[in-house]
């Protein structure tokens, strides 16, 4: 999955050229995210994701790379995303949701890392929150979005360390979700894998008190039972897509 895919024109910052840059005051309205039917997720989201989302594998079991939660079943559609833009209340919002509309411009980079900003976020409106102020020091929003960005870096470097320890294991198996819904064509979902629980149920001592050690055997069930929200997102899809009964 593109880690780009919710930004339309990503602009490096810097303190000099950008001196006077200003973005939107809100970040309360997540149209940007209303084509997306997953979102990357990273483990340190996992309790928190297992609420609402399935959590899957993008890709095939040789090369998923990271977690996704499940945000739609059909394609081009977020059902957490209402009409007027807020993301449905008492929901969580993934990370990479969050961190929009920075971004940083080295991936693979934990600890060193550019920020940029999405143009299309630019704004000279009044109430547009400035990044830099007079001196060219980050102002306290820019100062609290680069934080999050390292945090979010450093997630990802622990995430990418448990999906090795579940391609070493040969965790990982291909899935298809197939959601059977009263008057309409059975919808069905590809292209990602899942922990296989009877593989896991299988490992060795050895192998199991390694996994146990990393915190990655228990981030292997937690995606396991996740899966359980698909039958959410069916109730999601339903009530979004019913008629509304005419007026008597």
């Amino acid at each position: 999955m593109k880690q780009l895919l919710i930004y339309d024109r990503p602009i490096a910052l810097n303190r000099h050229q950008h001196r006077h840059l200003r973005i939107k005051p809100s970040l309360s309205d997540y149209q940007f995210a209303s084509k997306l039917n997953s979102v990357p997720l990273t483990v340190t989201e996992f309790g928190d994701a297992l609420r609402d989302y399935p959590i899957v594998f993008a890709g095939s079991p040789d090369n998923a790379s990271m977690p996704v939660a499940l945000l739609g079943l059909t394609q081009a559609e977020n059902l957490f995303v209402q009409d007027d833009g807020l993301w449905d209340a008492g929901t969580y919002v993934p990370a990479f949701l969050r961190r929009y509309p920075f971004v940083v411009a080295d991936q693979d980079q934990a600890d060193n890392f550019a920020v940029c900003v999405d143009g299309s976020f630019l704004s000279e409106e009044p109430d547009a929150v400035a990044l830099f102020d007079e001196n060219g020091a980050d102002t306290p929003a820019l100062a609290q979005a680069v934080k999050f960005l390292a945090d979010y870096q450093q997630a990802v470097a622990r995430t990418r360390a448990f999906m090795e320890q579940l391609r070493e294991h040969k965790l990982l198996v291909d899935k298809a979700i197939h959601v059977d819904r009263k008057g309409v064509a059975r919808q069905s979902l590809n292209g990602f894998c899942i922990v296989d629980e009877a593989r896991l149920n299988k490992l060795g001592a050895r192998a199991l008190e390694k996994l146990s050690r990393t915190g990655a055997l228990g981030l292997a069930y937690l995606q396991v039972a996740s899966l359980g929200n698909v039958k959410r997102l069916a109730s999601r899809l339903d009530a979004r897509s019913q008629v509304p009964s005419p007026l008597h």
